[in-house]
């Protein structure tokens, strides 16, 4: 199991067009992948489910917690990390 605590820095956090990427990005690996938004304290949520991922109200400045497990977990955290560090398809402020 692979987990890494991401800072939201792009303007809109994880709403819209940023959350599909996300989702769409955690699709493409074999692992369960969760999301917690640890800055509002919510239980894991499937990664790849848009309605599950918007649920989490993830916003600018909130911290989230992704956890992969499976066969490719690693890569499916570094893609993700790379994705939130970029700003999810947003200019970052």
């Amino acid at each position: 199991m692979q987990t890494a605590e991401l800072l939201i820095r792009n303007p809109t956090g994880l709403h819209a067009r940023p959350a599909a990427l996300f989702v769409k990005t955690a699709s493409g690996f074999r692992s369960k992948i969760t999301v917690e938004n640890v800055t509002r304290g919510t239980t894991p949520a499937n990664a790849k489910s848009i309605l599950t991922l918007l649920a989490s109200g993830v916003s600018r400045g909130h911290l989230i917690r992704v956890t992969a497990e499976g066969e490719d977990e690693e890569g499916a955290i570094a893609a993700l990390r790379e994705l939130v560090e970029s700003g999810a398809g947003e200019p970052l402020e």
